[in-house]
C-alpha cells in the first residue's frame, strides 16, 4: 500500500523583518477630552497617553496594511511571488466576507498566497506569528505573511469613556521565514471565554439591521480587564518566558500590547526585569491600536535603535475574548 507523500519539515523559524504604518491624523487629550469630560492631565494619569493616530476618512484599513506589508516585504529582500501565506489580525476590517487577507495578498503581489483573517483582537498578531512559525516548521510554508492592521476610529463613540479616547489606527507587518537556528519560541496561548463580554461592542450587526441598536461601537469594563490583565497575564508572559528557555536578563526587550501605560509598567515590575530590558511604549503618541500595537511597538524600538536586531524580545498580546499569547522572538 502506498503511503502519502510528506514535504520535508523545516526546524526553525524567524521574523525577517517589520514594516510599519501609522495613520495620518496626530490626535491630542485635549482633541478627545471634550466629549467624555475629562481632561489632558487626567488621561495621562490614567492611561499614558499623550497623542494617539487615527486615518482620516480617506484612508482605510487596507491602505494601511498595504503600507506597512510593502516596506516590510522589501526589508526582508524576498519577492512577493515567495510569500506562501498571508495572515491579518483585525477587528475592524469594514466587511463579514471575503477575508481582508486575500485582498491583501493580491495588492502586495503574493498572488495564489493562501490567505485568512484572525479576529482574535490584542492577542491578534501574536496568534499569527505563533500560526506563521507552524506553518514553515511544517513545510506548508516557505514565507509568510503576518499584518496586524486596525482602523479603530470607524468604531468608536466619541463620548465613550471606557475605551474609545485610548484608540488609533495603523498596521504593523512582519515576514516570517525559515531559519537555521530558534527565532522563534513556543508560544502560550488561551482564552478566557467566561469573561467574553469584557470586551467588546454596544451591539451587533443584526440589531442594528434591526434597529435595535445604533452603529455597533467599541467599549470596556475598564476595572475588570486591567485587573485580568495585570495579574492574569504575567502568569502567561512567565510561562512564554520559561517556555523560552531563557531568564529575565536575557531579554533585549519586552513589547507587550500597549493597552495602558500603568498595564505595562506593572508588567515589568511583576517580571522582575532588569534595567537592561527596553520596556516598548509605544501607546505614549501611537495609543491603543489593538492587533497593530506590537508589531507597531516593536517596529519602533528597532527603527529609534532602541535594540539591535538579534535580541531577544517577549512579546504578548490580550484582549477581547479574552484571547491571550505570548511569545519569545529573535528582533529581526
Amino acid at each position: 500500500m502506498k503511503t502519502l507523500k510528506q514535504t520535508a519539515p523545516v526546524s526553525f523559524s524567524r521574523i525577517y523583518s517589520l514594516g510599519a504604518m501609522r495613520g495620518e491624523v496626530l490626535v491630542s487629550n485635549d482633541d478627545v477630552a471634550g466629549p467624555i469630560d475629562s481632561s489632558d492631565e487626567w488621561i495621562r494619569q490614567r492611561t499614558g497617553i499623550v497623542t494617539r493616530t487615527r486615518a482620516g476618512r480617506d484612508t482605510s484599513l487596507m491602505d494601511l496594511a498595504v503600507g506597512a506589508s510593502k516596506e516590510a516585504i522589501e526589508k526582508a529582500g524576498i519577492n512577493p511571488s515567495e510569500i506562501n501565506a498571508v495572515i491579518l489580525a483585525t477587528i475592524s476590517f469594514p466587511y463579514q466576507t471575503p477575508s481582508g487577507a486575500s485582498l491583501l495578498s493580491e495588492l502586495v503581489g503574493a498572488h495564489g498566497a493562501a490567505a485568512y483573517d484572525i479576529s482574535a483582537a490584542c492577542a491578534g498578531y501574536c496568534y499569527g506569528i505563533a500560526q506563521a512559525d507552524s506553518l514553515i516548521r511544517s513545510g506548508a510554508a516557505k514565507y509568510v505573511l503576518v499584518v496586524g492592521a486596525e482602523k479603530l476610529s470607524d468604531f468608536i463613540s466619541p463620548t465613550d469613556r471606557s475605551i474609545s479616547f485610548l484608540l488609533g489606527d495603523g498596521a504593523g507587518a512582519a515576514i516570517v521565514g525559515p531559519s537555521d537556528h530558534p527565532g522563534i519560541s513556543k508560544t502560550v496561548w488561551g482564552s478566557d471565554g467566561g469573561n467574553w463580554d469584557k470586551v467588546g461592542m454596544t451591539g451587533s450587526i443584526l440589531e442594528f439591521r434591526d434597529g435595535k441598536t445604533q452603529w455597533p461601537t467599541l467599549i470596556q469594563e475598564g476595572q475588570s480587564v486591567f485587573r485580568w490583565a495585570v495579574w492574569e497575564m504575567v502568569k502567561v508572559a512567565k510561562d512564554a518566558l520559561e517556555q523560552s528557555g531563557l531568564e529575565p536578563e536575557d531579554l533585549a526587550a519586552l513589547v507587550p500590547h500597549q493597552a495602558n501605560l500603568r498595564i505595562i509598567d506593572e508588567f515589568a515590575k511583576q517580571l522582575g526585569l532588569p534595567e537592561s530590558v527596553v520596556v516598548a511604549k509605544d501607546i505614549v503618541e501611537t495609543g491603543n491600536t489593538s492587533a497593530a500595537s506590537i508589531p507597531l511597538a516593536m517596529h519602533r524600538l528597532l527603527a529609534e535603535g532602541q535594540v539591535k536586531s538579534g535580541g531577544y524580545a517577549l512579546q504578548i498580546g490580550f484582549g477581547a475574548g479574552l484571547a491571550y499569547a505570548a511569545q519569545v522572538v529573535e528582533l529581526p
